[in-house]
Parts: structure tokens; sequence; C-alpha cells
């Protein structure tokens, strides 16, 4: 019978130390807030160390906004000792249902000091939709 290798206490806590100091793979979902001002919805998205330009994709389908986001941090750190680099990097992704009636091109998003904040004004009055009715066969 082989011998069971033996952990130490460091092996359980080194997962828990590279999780708060961020170094583990990123989650798939970003942190949001929505709430509504007035009748538009605002969705502010928690996104730091992105350039918006690049590496944000906001986009809409079928009565969904999308927001997709890749980060990657690199650090350097260089002393008489040696030399240590590090890099992070993940993918970010999360969708939100839009008010009834919102129209893409009335979308708007800015990107400030890490949040990116997307509106969807919401029409004052929202088209009902058809409704037709389906005949019940008898077997």
């Amino acid at each position: 019978m082989a011998e069971l290798s033996k952990w130490a206490p460091s092996d359980v806590l080194e997962p828990i130390r590279r999780f708060l100091d961020g170094e583990l793979p990123m989650t798939s979902s970003i942190k949001v807030e929505q709430f509504l001002d007035g009748s538009t919805l605002v969705v502010r998205a928690e996104v730091p160390g992105i350039d918006p330009d690049k590496d944000v994709d906001v986009s809409v389908s079928e009565g969904m906004l999308h927001i997709k986001a890749e980060r990657e941090e690199k650090s350097e750190h260089k002393s008489k000792s040696g030399y240590r680099s590090e890099f992070r990097y993940g993918s970010f992704s999360r969708s939100i249902a839009l008010p009834p009636g919102a129209k893409e091109e009335d979308i708007t998003a800015s990107y400030k000091d890490g949040v990116l904040e997307v509106r969807s004004p919401a029409p004052t009055a929202v088209p009902e939709a058809a409704t037709k009715k389906i005949r019940v066969d008898r077997s």
C-alpha cells in the first residue's frame, strides 16, 4: 500500500490567501447594481483596471443588455535580491433584462473611476403585446 503524502496547514491556507489577494482566477460574473432613475434603468458595473475602449463590449439582443469585459494586470518588482513578475487576467460577463420597449439607439454607456454605467430609458407607453387565443381541440 502506498504511503499517503502528508499535508501542511499552509496547503489549505494558500488558496485562501491567494483568493483574498485577488490572485485566483476571476469569476465570470461582474458585480453590478441596478436601479430606476425615473423611468431609466441604470446599471453600474464594477470593472476597475480596464481600458473601456478595448476591454469592454456592451451589446443588446432580444431584450437583454450584455456586458463583457476582459482585464489583464501585470506587475514587476525589482530589488537587490531579485526580480519578481506577476500577472492576473480574466474575463467577465453579465446579462440584464432591459425595460419592456427599450430601444437600442437610446442606450448610453460611460466609464469613470472603474465603474461602467449603462443607462436605458424606458418608453412611457409600452405597446401591448398582441394576444392570440389558442383553440383547444378535444380528443
